[in-house]
């Protein structure tokens, strides 16, 4: 990796093994087109390759180094749905609105599956799976949220405790669900092969080319750069942020929240015996604990968001505090990359789509679940633009919404540190529980062992006595089969015999004997 390549992309993993690509130019001539893409990341790059596939003439505009932002540095899960959770899309927009909206979520994911088989791309290394686990013992609402998203079309499975720490060998894990069709990816490698797909449909790529101005009145619009002008009839603002010199309005519209992410040095067999799903996984609603497995035996996990910038390596410690409490048989990991990445989210936790103005569009506000929806949201402004194609309508419930400047971002820290109180509380709550079942399941076996043990032993007792008929008692040993008895009979009977006093002589052999002594002593006197 280069010294421009760590200063674009941070010391990340990804940096570390990104495929070979060139370095674009920035734009210094003057041009006139029939589209002009502001940002480089997955959003812009999948609007210019769709209006390059149709024929157009497309120039992207990227201010720094294609996919250096949020693209390029999130852990690479391509996820059905959006970072607003279903039952309250459902409760804004109705079911069957609901419906539709996840069934575009889905079509992005396949978006990004089958580019990456028809491209032939490398090094991107697709992994199937997405495990998404809970930490409590919360059946009833897991039964409830599994049918929910059966009903709205997504292929998953139920998994039980059992099952789940079969594969992911952690105490704390209960239920999850398995998103069959979801997978895991190298997004700036992704990226990569995004641009070079659009360069050759016909697209015209410019690197470190700011947008400092734009004039969205008229039939052309006019956009300035540094070294060029540009005029276009569409224009496609495709960034969270970073928009913020160039469209403050919307930047206004988003709350930047960073989140930090590590690579451990390889760990061995050990991480395959701990971690026996190779897909993604997540255990938690938060920006906490997404991880999977790299590079063959490394873990990447990311977690411990923040409303402002920090230095990514000031959370190594508390990110490899997660991995050991959740696999301590892991020990205490190395790590070898740590970066961060900002990303920008919305009130309504929906992605903004759509036309801000005649022929100029937005695709913005990801919120955390980009990969899926920057594939959707380019695919649909491409289809506007092209055909006149109204599908981004269904995103007009989502308008722009103030999302409070800087009180935004002090409520949004505040209630990631309440949330993660909460779930924290609600975890240990849930290994109490478990563990007094554990108990009271033992204390019911005891009991039940005891029960058996005592009826074996009645059993026992009840038995004939060994030489009696049909139980009936020798008649020579009738106290033998007397209960608590513990001397064998015929032990009893010599013993019995001992104990007899010897018989009385018969009274005439007696009175015989004591006149025979009477006679010898007066004998003995004469």
């Amino acid at each position: 990796m280069s010294d421009p390549d760590t200063a674009a992309y941070g010391e990340s993993w990804y940096a570390a093994t990104m495929v070979d690509a060139p370095v674009r130019p920035p734009l210094s001539l003057d041009l006139d087109v029939d589209v002009c893409v502001i940002g480089g990341g997955l959003a812009g790059l999948t609007a210019a390759r769709e209006v390059a596939r149709s024929g157009w003439s497309v120039v992207l505009l990227e201010a720094g180094r294609l996919a250096a932002g949020a693209s390029g540095r999130n852990t690479g899960f391509v996820l059905p749905g959006f970072g607003a959770d279903a039952d309250r899309l459902i409760a804004r927009i109705g079911f069957e609105r609901t419906k539709d909206l996840w069934t575009l979520s889905q079509a992005g994911l396949d978006y990004v599956r089958n580019a990456i088989r028809a491209d032939g791309a490398k090094d991107i290394d697709p992994e199937s799976g997405w495990l998404y686990v809970s930490k409590t013992d919360n059946n009833d609402e897991f039964l409830g949220y599994v049918g929910l998203l059966g009903e709205l079309g997504c292929e998953i499975e139920g998994w039980p405790t059992e099952r789940v720490r079969a594969v992911l060998r952690s105490e704390r894990y209960f239920n999850a669900i398995n998103y069959l069709r979801a997978i895991a990816i190298h997004p700036l490698n992704y990226a990569l092969a995004l641009a070079a797909a659009a360069e050759r449909d016909g697209a015209r790529i410019f690197e470190n080319t700011p947008a400092i101005a734009l004039d969205p009145t008229g039939v052309r619009k006019r956009i300035v750069t540094p070294g060029a002008r540009l005029r276009a009839n569409h224009v496609v603002l495709c960034g969270n942020v970073q928009l913020g010199k160039l469209m403050p309005r919307v930047a206004a519209t988003l709350v930047p929240v960073t989140t930090y992410v590590i690579t451990t040095a390889p760990l061995g067999e050990c991480l395959a015996e701990a971690v026996g799903y190779r897909g993604a996984v997540s255990d938690t609603d938060l920006a906490d604990n997404h991880y999977r497995i790299v590079g063959g035996d490394r873990l990447m996990l990311s977690g411990r968001s923040t409303a402002w910038v920090r230095e990514p390596r000031r959370y190594v410690r508390a990110l490899t505090g997660d991995i050991k409490k959740t696999y301590p048989q892991l020990g205490d990991v190395e790590v070898d990359y740590a970066w961060a990445g900002t990303l920008g989210i919305t009130v309504h936790r929906m992605p903004q789509i759509g036309e801000l103005g005649p022929g100029v569009w937005l695709a913005s506000g990801f919120g955390g679940h980009g990969l899926n929806t920057t594939a959707m949201a380019g695919n649909i402004i491409a289809r506007a633009i092209v055909e006149g194609d109204q599908t981004w309508r269904q995103f007009t419930p989502f308008e722009l919404v103030w999302a409070g400047g800087i009180g935004g971002r002090v409520a949004a820290q505040a209630r990631v540190w309440i949330k993660r109180l909460r779930a924290a509380i609600e975890e240990r709550r849930a290994r109490a529980r478990e563990s007094a079942r554990r108990q009271a399941r033992e204390a019911a076996i005891a009991k039940q062992t005891a029960q058996q043990s005592m009826t074996e032993r009645e059993t026992v007792r009840d038995l004939p006595v060994q030489g009696t008929a049909a139980g009936v008692p020798d008649p020579q040993h009738a106290f033998a089969a007397s209960p608590g008895s513990i001397i064998p009979p015929v032990a009893r009977d010599d013993a019995a015999r001992r104990r007899e006093p010897e018989s009385e002589p018969a009274p005439d052999a007696a009175a015989a004997r004591r006149r025979k002594r009477r006679k010898l002593r007066e004998a003995a006197k004469t």
